[in-house]
């Protein structure tokens, strides 16, 4: 009987069901896993369920028996990939789940951004309304997105459902040429052009040694436009400390953060010392955690690991086996 276990079921939110795989197997699973466990409670599995715990070459090679790594995510930056490539471990992660729910979430952070949501709520409820003596009052900037220009760093599938919704709401769409490379093709707008005359700028492509800090303090100082920033993606895109700076020097005019690094942030990290401000809205990583989009990562999860086991694997990573 084939043993699969799951490290780290608590990532998942526990009203989501994750069914048994359709073949004998003992399914354990642990809400979470300290990296001195790992190696102990996947000894004899064949399959290891994880989202964010790291499974490093030390760790792999303790655990002859694995056989398939099945993400309980998109991301694969926490698995040593080259180890699984040369030794045989399958990785699958899990693909197209968060077309709705990611985008959805980065215009939420946009629009309570650009309208002052969060800082006229806490004035209403600190009787500033009261205090105003008229029907409305306007302690805070208001500003539409139809009309702006949007940067988005990341052209795939996010970033693509991104700039859909951008288009519906009268936005003018733009996707970065990636940092210091030309002759993309038309899809893509000078990398330079989008940092200068964006209203705001969202990133959706994935943590590598080439988007590692991307935006920087020199991109904050290209920021003709003071815009806004969105990160739904990964922590380590922008430079936490360059952001605070940024904002203090109101080169920005705000920013929403669904990332850090790392997660969570420490109490003196810049995120949190920022977190208060009334322009920045920093939320749990959550925008991929509709209980929508969760049931069908778990169902595709399942699928993913039947598949493997069936002789026909799918959504297998590159890089991997």
């Amino acid at each position: 009987m084939r043993k699969i276990v799951f490290l780290d079921r608590a990532t998942v939110a526990p009203q989501i069901v994750i069914r048994k795989p359709n073949f004998p197997c003992e399914l354990i699973e642990h809400l979470r896993t300290k990296p001195g466990e790992v190696v102990e409670r996947l000894a004899g599995a064949e399959v290891a369920i994880i989202n964010k715990v790291r499974l490093t070459a030390e760790i792999l090679q303790k655990l002859p028996a694995l056989k398939l790594i099945a993400v309980a995510a998109t991301g694969t930056d926490c698995i040593d990939k080259p180890y699984c490539q040369k030794n045989g471990v399958a990785i699958s992660n899990i693909r197209g789940y968060s077309g709705r729910t990611v985008p959805e979430h980065t215009f939420a952070l946009m629009l309570a951004l650009r309208r002052s949501i969060v800082p006229f709520r806490a004035d209403v409820l600190a009787g500033e309304w009261r205090k105003a003596d008229q029907f409305c009052f306007f302690n805070h900037p208001i500003h539409d997105l139809g009309g702006a220009r949007l940067g988005i760093i990341g052209e795939g599938f996010i970033g693509q459902r991104v700039a859909d919704i951008a288009r519906v709401l009268g936005m003018t769409p733009m996707f970065a040429a990636h940092k210091g490379k030309t002759g993309l093709g038309p899809l893509y707008t000078p990398w330079n052009e989008v940092i200068e005359t964006a209203d705001v700028i969202t990133l959706h492509c994935p943590l590598t040694p080439e988007t590692a800090n991307v935006i920087g303090l020199p991109e904050f100082r290209q920021m003709k436009r003071r815009p806004l920033i969105i990160n739904t993606a990964r922590g380590g895109l922008i430079d936490e400390k360059a952001l605070e700076i940024a904002l203090e020097e109101g080169l920005i005019s705000g920013a929403g953060v669904d990332v850090t690094t790392p997660e969570p942030p420490p109490a003196d990290s810049p995120l949190m010392r920022i977190a208060s401000r009334p322009n920045v809205i920093v939320t749990p990583h959550i925008a991929w955690a509709s209980d929508e989009a969760q049931q069908t990562l778990a169902d595709q999860l399942i699928d993913n690991i039947e598949a493997f086991v069936a002789g026909k694997p799918r959504n297998l990573v590159e890089g991997a086996f």
